[in-house]
C-alpha cells in the first residue's frame, strides 16, 4: 500500500467522481430542448430520467460487494466507462432520432455508472478519516449535489451554441476525463491507518478512540434489526425531502401565493440547501453523533409539516421547506457514516449500497403520494398532515435506534471491564 497518499488529495479525487455523477441532476435542462428537437413528448423524455434514477440506487446495491472486492479505483473506472458511454451515447441517440438507444444510453449506461460512481469512493473515505467520517463523506456527497448547479447553466449555454448532441459529446467526455483522474488517485489506507494528530491525541489522553459497534458483513448487516431500523428512517425521509423537492414551485404558488418568478429563484436555493445540508449537518455529526443527528432531523420535519398548513407568511413557508431539504441532503451524507459506525468497513459499500435502495424507492414513492393526494383532494394541505404521520414514525424509529446504541455500547464497556478484571 502506498503510504504516502494525502487524505485530502484522496477526498478531492471523491469529489471528482460526484461531481462528474452529480451532472445527473441537471436533466430537467434537456428536457425541452430535447422535446422540440426530436418531438418526443416530454414524458417520453422525462422516462430516461426516471430510468436512471431507478436504477441508481439498485446497481448500488447490486454491485456493492464488486465495488469491495474490486476496490474503489477499478470500479470507478468502470462507473466513468458507463457514465461516460451513457451520457456521450445520448448524443448519438440525439443525432440519428432514436428514443429507445437514447433510453438505454442515458437512462440504462449512466443509471449503472451513476450507482457505482456513487460508492466507489465512499468506504474508502471512511478509512481514511476515522476523526472525521462525517466531514468526509460529507464533502464528497456535496459535490454530487453540486454538479448538478454546475452542468445545468453549462449545458444550457452549449446547447444552444453548439446543439445538442454535441453538448453530450463534450460533457460525456469531460466527465469521463474526471472520473478518471479521480480513480487514479485514490486508494484505501493500510489496515488500521490512523492520521499523525489522531494519534498524538490518543497518546495524549485527549482523545478516546471510539469503537465500531460492530464488524460485520454485509449479510450478517441485513439480518440485524439496526440496518432495518436505518432503512426506514432513511426511506421516510428520503421519500419527504423528494416529495417536497418534486413540488415546491407549484405547492409554494398554491398554499401562500409565491409568484412563478420567486417560487423559481426558491428551487435555485433549494439546491444550496440540499448541497450545504450535506456537508453541514455531516460536519456536525462527527461533534454530536449520528443518532443525534438524524433525531433533529426528525424533529425539525415534525415541526414543519404541522405548521406548514397553517403558515401565511411567504417567507416562513419557504424557510420550512429549505429546511427539509436540507435534512433531505443531510440524510445521504451522514449514511456512510453511520453505516461504519454501526457495522464496522470491513464491507461498508456493499451494506451501503443495499441502503441506497431507499433512494429509488423514495424517489417513486415521494412524487406518486403527492400527485395521487393533490389529485384527488384537489389540494397540497393533506400532504402535510400524511407525512407528518410518517416522519413521527421515523422519529420514533430514531429514538429506538438511539436507545438501542446506548444499550449495546453499555454491554460493551461491561464486557472490556470484565476482561481486564480477569
Amino acid at each position: 500500500m502506498d503510504t504516502t497518499k494525502n487524505r485530502w488529495l484522496i477526498a478531492l479525487s471523491a469529489i471528482a467522481i460526484h461531481l462528474s455523477i452529480g451532472g445527473a441532476y441537471a436533466y430537467s435542462v434537456y428536457t425541452y430542448p430535447i422535446s422540440e428537437s426530436m418531438g418526443w413528448s416530454a414524458t417520453e423524455v422525462t422516462i430516461a430520467f426516471t430510468i436512471m434514477m431507478a436504477l441508481a440506487g439498485t446497481s448500488a446495491a447490486f454491485f456493492g460487494k464488486f465495488v469491495e472486492r474490486s476496490g474503489p479505483r477499478k470500479s470507478a473506472i468502470v462507473a466513468a466507462i458507463l457514465f461516460g458511454i451513457g451520457q456521450a451515447g445520448s448524443g448519438v441517440a440525439i443525432m440519428v432520432e432514436s428514443l429507445p438507444l437514447f433510453l438505454l444510453t442515458y437512462g440504462v449506461a449512466s443509471g449503472l455508472g451513476l450507482g457505482i460512481g456513487y460508492i466507489s469512493p465512499v468506504s474508502t473515505l471512511v478509512k481514511w478519516f476515522p476523526d472525521r467520517r462525517g466531514l468526509a463523506t460529507g464533502m464528497a456527497v456535496l459535490g454530487f449535489g453540486t454538479g448538478a448547479l454546475i452542468t445545468a447553466p453549462v449545458a444550457a449555454n452549449l446547447m444552444s451554441s453548439i446543439g445538442i448532441s454535441t453538448t453530450f459529446f463534450l460533457l460525456g467526455a469531460c466527465y469521463f476525463v474526471f472520473m478518471i483522474m479521480g480513480a487514479a488517485y485514490i486508494a484505501p489506507p493500510p489496515e488500521g491507518w490512523m492520521p499523525a494528530s489522531m494519534k498524538r491525541n490518543i497518546a495524549s489522553g485527549k482523545k478516546v478512540i471510539k469503537k465500531d459497534l460492530q464488524q460485520l458483513t454485509s449479510k450478517e448487516a441485513v439480518k440485524t434489526k439496526r440496518f432495518w431500523m436505518l432503512w426506514t428512517m432513511m426511506l421516510i425521509n428520503t421519500t419527504a425531502g423528494i416529495m417536497m423537492i418534486s413540488v415546491a414551485s407549484p405547492m409554494a404558488q398554491e398554499v401562500v401565493g409565491l409568484s412563478a418568478a420567486a417560487a423559481a429563484t426558491m428551487v435555485g436555493i433549494m439546491g444550496i440547501f440540499n448541497g450545504g445540508g450535506r456537508l453541514g449537518w455531516a460536519a456536525i455529526s462527527d461533534y454530536i453523533g449520528r443518532p443525534n443527528v438524524f433525531i433533529i432531523f426528525f424533529s425539525i420535519q415534525i415541526v414543519a409539516f404541522l405548521t406548514l398548513p397553517f403558515i401565511t407568511s411567504i417567507l416562513v413557508f419557504q424557510l420550512l421547506i429549505l429546511l427539509v431539504v436540507s435534512c433531505y441532503g443531510g440524510g445521504f451524507s451522514n449514511l456512510p457514516a453511520f453505516v461504519g459506525d454501526l457495522f464496522g468497513t470491513k464491507q461498508l459499500g456493499a451494506i451501503h449500497g443495499y441502503l441506497l435502495t431507499t433512494w429509488s424507492l423514495g424517489g417513486v414513492f415521494g412524487p406518486m403520494i403527492v400527485s395521487q393526494i393533490r389529485e384527488r383532494t384537489d389540494s397540497y394541505i393533506p400532504v402535510f398532515y400524511v407525512f407528518s404521520a410518517l416522519i413521527i414514525l421515523a422519529f420514533i424509529v430514531s429514538i429506538m435506534m438511539k436507545l438501542d446504541i446506548r444499550k449495546s455500547e453499555q454491554d460493551l464497556k461491561q464486557r472490556e471491564q470484565q476482561q481486564v478484571v480477569s
